[in-house]
């Protein structure tokens, strides 16, 4: 109960005023604070990086300031008298007074190696044979350098240990030796890097094989071995600086070269803690932190007064709603505040007045079509109840009329809504002048749409069927609009009580199966029958068996070759859809195209087709077998536009041409709406497809579309073709399409040829191709490709 308490009051206006200012509060102090807290780190770490840039040149020339001390101490030596005529002579008394003058002059200024190198560039003197083996080869590349500019320095590695070199030649006065120092790097020069830059130093070496050693550090022991442990693992050298953590305390580091001999680095790595950086920013952090609880407290304190002063007016407001909720119009609402709350007050002070004006308006809309100013569909059912329930009383029976316009649709879509609402007042008009004059009741609605019912309270069937035929009969008189005379019929359905249904929506429901029936049969009225009902929950269930169908794999592509008669080649092939029913076996076209057809899902079927087709004209084509297939398409593909879009998207997707394809049309697919029709097949023809007119010279007006369609083949229908050997009446059509078709530029095809008399008459008429049993039945799609290979025309084709 508690919980509920508390979450009622969360849901309160004042909880979520308070809430949303103290949420807003904390986010943009929090989005505040870290804002800084990246900009202190951003700033500390531009810093620090500056630091360990100009850090590294202060290194190099730490180490360019020893050199150039160490060349000084190399000279005195490389200049002193005695060290000179000792060098000059090759007597033994003479060699051992150069070793005893490079040791102590390496004493002297500390150097871990000397020795002499001859003029000849051989090592003759020593003080470290070991150090002298190590460092020759890199002292070697330096004598030329030496002897140019009177002295050189570099950086070499023994035994992965940093040596500074310094070489400098003994004249006398022509380069007579060298005199070769070596001197570590050693603490020394780490503890010196830190005292002058404050910056912890590392040196360290590194082999070929990318394994680290530290030679010299100004960080503690312990130190060194975090680092190194995190260096091992880096990989290849990093060229910017990095983050390595020492002792809890977080650095950034830059490793700087410092000298590389025959594969080993020599490098100075300067660190700079970030947190000693960062920490003069800390009390700034304190700061604000105090700053925003203070600020949170105080906005919490101002949002509570402020959220008390919003919802408490609006409480009442809120109570004043309920009342008028219950009806009570007299509630007073006014308020003397003159801010937004006052406003609404008043605005609620005009609701309640336009409430009351408007009730009784929308109790009228609900139960009458305000553009007729009929009963709607609503009124209708409680007046149907009311009737039923008064039959039911005395034994009677109640009969309804519900009726759909003809041709409506297309008159809106082509004269305008603002026609099509003209017209459902004028028929709304007829009707009721029409029933106004019968001395038995009747009652009209308008359903919606098109749709009106006609009431029949005590009415039998024979009086039912009467008053349909009088309505027919009076749209049958042309309606006049506008200065245009439409011509309008409809369907009726009828259906009863008690033969029929025992309740409103039963009867209505029945009453629609019957007109929809009338409609698709154009049969004017129809009464309602079960048998209506059984085949529309037949079609129904066939719908829902075809969409499985689809989805469950269920149809098969099948094929039917067309033969040129001139040359007895395959050239293309019809493409004919096959249903493999799991329980009803196979299901032939006659018995579900139609109903695809009628119920639109033919753009389905029509969509899979041509998707297999795609297919197998692709795998066709590489096995090198160029055929043009043909797929017929009905009405309800030629009245979608997006047709093309769709069937170049198929195209496209299975890499083949529009040009490999034939769309075949029939004249009735035509007829329904010529002008979409035509709009469609010229779109279609303009991306490559070939059009063909099917079953050709069993309609009436093909010529007269022949002239403006942009078709390039007739088929000529088989019902000619099959009878045209025993029929002269037959084969004279036959011939006269023929003729007609190639006057006009089209190749011909004859469908229907079964025999090899039909063949030869073809041929003789010059027919162009031909399709029909006597070649071959149609066949599954993945047979074709071999049929074609072994396909052989026959000998009086040649």
């Amino acid at each position: 109960m508690r919980r509920l308490t508390d979450a009622m009051r969360f849901r309160s206006l004042e909880s979520r005023i308070v809430t949303l200012f103290l949420v807003l509060l904390i986010v943009v102090q929090l989005v505040g604070l870290l804002v800084i807290q990246r900009g202190i780190d951003s700033n500390a770490r531009t810093a620090i990086a500056s630091e360990l840039v100009n850090g590294g040149k202060v290194f190099a020339r730490l180490m360019e300031q020893n050199a150039q001390t160490l060349r000084n101490g190399a000279r005195l030596l490389a200049r002193d008298t005695g060290f000179l005529a000792a060098v000059g002579n090759t007597d033994e008394e003479d060699r051992a007074t150069i070793e005893s003058a490079l040791a102590n002059h390496g004493r002297r200024i500390k150097a871990s190696m000397t020795m002499l190198v001859s003029a000849e560039r051989k090592v003759v003197a020593a003080t470290s044979d070991a150090q002298a083996a190590g460092l020759e080869h890199m002292v070697m590349s330096m004598l030329e350098k030496a002897e140019e500019s009177d002295g050189a320095n570099g950086v070499a590695v023994v035994e992965r240990l940093p040596y500074q070199i310094v070489v400098v030649p003994v004249k006398a006065p022509v380069t007579i030796g060298f005199v070769v120092m070596a001197f570590p790097l050693d603490e020394r020069l780490a503890r010196d890097m830190r005292d002058t830059t404050a910056l912890q130093t590392l040196l360290l070496t590194r082999d070929a094989k990318g394994h680290w050693l530290p030679v010299a550090s100004s960080w503690p022991p312990a130190s060194v071995g975090a680092i190194m442990e995190q260096l091992q693992g880096l990989g290849p050298m990093p060229k910017e600086a990095i983050d390595l953590a020492i002792d809890g305390d977080r650095f950034s580091v830059r490793m700087t070269p410092i000298g590389e001999d025959d594969g080993h680095v020599a490098v100075a790595m300067l660190g700079r803690s970030i947190d000693e950086a960062t920490a003069e920013y800390a009390r700034l952090e304190h700061w604000l932190l105090g700053l925003t609880v203070a600020g949170i407290i105080i906005c919490a304190v101002a949002s509570v007064l402020t959220a008390k002063r919003i919802a408490q007016p609006l409480r009442q407001l809120a109570e004043s709603a309920r009342r008028l909720e219950q009806g009570d119009y007299k509630v007073d609402i006014a308020s003397s505040r003159a801010d937004e709350i006052g406003a609404l007050a008043n605005a609620f002070g005009s609701m309640r007045d336009g409430i009351a004006k408007r009730e009784q308006e929308i109790k009228r809309l609900a139960y009458w079509d305000p553009l007729t100013n009929l009963p709607n569909r609503a009124q209708f059912l409680l007046k149907l109840n009311d009737s039923l329930a008064e039959a039911k009383k005395r034994g009677g029976s109640v009969y309804v009329l519900m009726m759909d316009l003809d041709r409506f649709k297309h008159v809106n879509d082509v004269m305008g809504h603002s026609f099509g609402d003209a017209l459902l007042k004028l028929v709304a008009g007829r009707l009721q002048q029409l029933l106004a004059n019968r001395r038995q009741q009747a009652y009209v609605a308008r359903l919606g749409g098109d749709e009106f019912a006609v009431l029949l309270p005590g009415s039998d069937l024979g009086h039912a069927v009467v008053v349909a035929s009088e309505i027919l009969h009076a749209l049958e008189s042309p309606l006049q609009l506008d200065e245009q005379m439409v011509d309008i019929g409809a369907g009726i359905g009828i259906a009863g009580y008690p033969e029929h249904g025992m309740d409103g929506e039963e009867l209505l429901g029945k009453t629609e199966v019957a007109m929809y029936t009338a409609k698709q049969r154009n049969d004017g009225a129809v009464v309602y029958e079960e048998a209506i009902d059984k085949g529309s929950q037949q079609s129904l269930s066939l719908l829902t068996e075809l969409r499985q169908a689809v989805e469950n794999n269920e149809l098969r592509l099948f094929v039917q070759p067309k033969i040129t008669f001139s040359s007895g080649h395959v050239v293309g092939v019809e493409a004919l859809v096959r249903w493999q029913h799991p329980v009803r076996g196979n299901v032939f076209p006659d018995q579900f195209i139609p109903f695809a057809e009628q119920t639109g899902f033919i753009r389905v079927l029509t969509q899979w087709v041509l998707e297999r087709s795609a297919e197998l004209c692709h795998a066709l084509a590489q096995r090198g077998i160029h055929l043009k297939v043909s797929v017929n398409l009905s009405t309800r593909d030629l009245l979608d536009q997006d047709l093309p879009a769709k069937f170049g998207e198929i195209f496209m997707r299975h890499h083949v041409s529009p040009g490999a394809f034939c769309l075949e049309i029939t004249e009735s697919a035509i007829m329904d709406d010529p002008v979409r029709a035509q709009q469609t097949l010229e779109r279609l023809h303009a991306m490559g497809c070939d059009l063909s007119i099917d079953d050709f010279g069993t309609g009436y007006s093909s010529l007269a579309y022949l002239k403006r369609l942009p078709v390039d083949e007739l088929k000529i229908d088989k019902s000619f073709v099959m009878n045209m050997a025993n029929d002269v009446g037959d084969a004279k059509i036959v011939r006269s399409t023929i003729d007609l078709g190639h006057n006009m530029g089209l190749r011909v095809v004859a469908e229907g040829v079964e025999g090899d008399a039909a063949w030869n008459i073809l041929a003789e008429m010059g027919c162009d191709q031909g399709q029909g049993y006597f070649m071959s039945r149609p066949m599954p799609a993945d047979q074709l490709a071999g049929w074609v290979e072994s396909w052989r025309a026959p000998a009086f084709a040649e």
